[in-house]
């Protein structure tokens, strides 16, 4: 099993979702997140003042799959968020060694 986390642009969130949910993909978490990378954030202008924001709103998928879903879901997350501008995000993908569902006890691949 492997856990991808996906940290991407808020308004791109529903792009993702649709398109995990056409493959089959029945769950995820949705966390909204704030960071930042080499953009460094931005300065803005409100009321007359300049203030810097360092930290950018960003949304952080997290979906917990079998092995060999991977590729293909890196592939349709990376199309579906990408803008073309910097801080479109990032995916990080690694392994989980157990998973167990609470309410049943199945474990393993069964368990998602």
């Amino acid at each position: 099993m492997k856990k991808i986390e996906c940290i991407i642009k808020p308004f791109k969130l529903d792009d993702v979702k649709n398109a995990l949910s056409e493959m089959g993909i029945t769950g995820m978490t949705v966390s909204e997140v704030r960071g930042f990378g080499r953009q460094k954030g931005h300065t803005e202008l409100y009321r007359g003042a300049e203030y810097q924001i360092d930290f950018i709103p960003k949304v952080k998928i997290d979906l917990v799959v079998s092995a060999d879903q991977v590729a293909e879901i890196v592939a349709v997350v990376q199309k579906e968020a990408c803008t073309g501008r910097i801080g479109d995000g990032k995916i990080f993908v690694t392994s989980v060694d157990q998973s167990v569902r609470i309410r049943t006890g199945e474990t393993g691949e069964d368990s998602l």
